[in-house]
């Protein structure tokens, strides 16, 4: 499936419109959602909108700098506790997430899982994740693919 996106804002509903069409809750393991592209590619941007429809308040930003950012669901979303947003920009691999508890969170099935810079972690991940290629066509517009 392949979506262009012409804002940050198109591409945060389009988010919205990926999550209404993911069964959440019903996976075995935790729903890793994969998101590649370039820096700068939207990303973040994605994620924001997934977060936004999940009912999470607070403001999302990418965290490069402590790789993992827990957020609390609200009940509504009963098979799901908690959202985390990863971002491996800064690993060198796998091993780098380890210490932070990476294996438990991946196999928990109450968790939903975004990941940005799945590549530098491809060893761990399931093949059951969901993978999103965001490319960066110009200054505001975005392909999106979903596989």
């Amino acid at each position: 499936m392949k979506h262009i996106t012409k804002s940050p804002k198109e591409t945060q509903k389009l988010g919205h419109f990926l999550l209404n069409k993911i069964s959440v809750g019903t996976q075995k393991s935790g729903l890793i959602i994969a998101l590649s592209g370039e820096l700068g590619a939207g990303k973040t941007t994605l994620v924001q909108g997934l977060a936004k429809i999940l009912g999470i308040k607070t403001k999302v930003k990418s965290p490069t700098f402590t790789l993992i950012k827990k957020y609390k669901l609200p009940k509504k979303f009963k098979n799901s506790k908690y959202l985390y947003h990863i971002d491996c920009y800064r690993l060198k691999n796998h091993k780098d997430l380890l210490s932070l508890g990476i294996k438990n969170i991946l196999k928990d099935k109450e968790n939903i899982i975004l990941i940005e810079w799945p590549e530098k972690i491809r060893k761990i991940l399931s093949d059951k994740k969901i993978d999103i290629r965001i490319e960066h066509i110009d200054k505001n517009t975005r392909k999106i693919a979903v596989s």
